[in-house]
């Protein structure tokens, strides 16, 4: 089954809305320049809840094929919850894409892979797509265990779910040891997670579901090494990082398929 490749950029916490406004101009003209087919491959960019506005702005303005979505969400609906975020926040800004689970955010908010999972469902319920991720610690690599630590962030974020509604989400493969390190798994290691992932899929929930889930490798993702990660069968796109701050860069990666 054909999955259309998606590369999400994720600014994590970089850029005002001034920077930001910036950062989207110049991505589309880069895409522009590049002649970018968005059938061979999907942009996404994730910025900070303070610049969704501007980007949403300039996406719409411009009618740029460019999504955009959320770094985090919360799992209530609204109330007495200071600093939260939630799915009919983002929704009514136009978002399409929620990140949840990120390393970061599982490090230093101790988020559980339960509650990874309660806020997938929230997304999901929205009408938002789920990118769900996951990935191990240096020990846990050299101990040789990641593939099976992997499956079970997965499967416990995704317990008692259908295989109509894991088809939806988007999995991200993103080795801790590898986030803005400069360090970066082989393309060939990248794909060892990425194929028993989709053959964990295909175990739970059937070939439809694991032929139509996208699983994109996240963790120090450039110019330099997409082209090898992208040649590989079961990843179908990255979470990019600190390339994704210059336009150039990422429009690169976003027209990999044309160099």
């Amino acid at each position: 089954m054909a999955r259309t490749p998606l590369m999400a950029g994720n600014w994590k916490m970089n850029l005002d809305h001034l920077e930001a406004n910036h950062l989207i101009q110049g991505l589309a003209m880069e895409l522009k320049d590049r002649e970018h087919d968005v059938t061979k491959c999907e942009v996404l960019v994730v910025p900070p809840f303070t610049d969704i506005r501007t980007v949403q702005t300039v996406v719409e303005a411009d009618e740029l094929a460019v999504n955009y979505g959320a770094q985090d969400v919360s799992i209530h609906d609204n109330g007495a919850y200071t600093g939260e975020i939630s799915t009919a926040m983002l929704s009514k800004l136009g978002c399409t894409y929620v990140l949840m689970g990120h390393s970061e955010r599982r490090e230093y908010h101790n988020e559980s892979d339960q509650l990874v999972g309660a806020k997938a469902r929230k997304v999901l319920d929205a009408g938002m797509t789920p990118v769900l991720c996951c990935g191990e610690a240096l020990d846990i690599r050299k101990a040789g265990t990641h593939v099976e630590f992997v499956l079970g962030q997965i499967r416990a974020a995704l317990e008692g779910w259908s295989a109509e509604d894991v088809a939806k989400i988007v999995i991200a493969y993103e080795p801790i040891w590898a986030i803005g390190t400069g360090e970066t798994a082989t393309a060939e290691d990248a794909q060892e997670v990425c194929g028993a992932i989709r053959e964990a899929l295909r175990a739970d929930y059937g070939d439809a579901t694991a032929g139509s889930t996208r699983v994109l490798y996240g963790g120090s993702a450039n110019p330099g090494n997409i082209k090898d990660l992208m040649a590989q069968p079961d990843i179908d796109g990255a979470l990019i990082g600190g390339a994704s701050l210059k336009a150039d860069s990422f429009a690169q990666m976003c027209t990999y398929y044309a160099s």
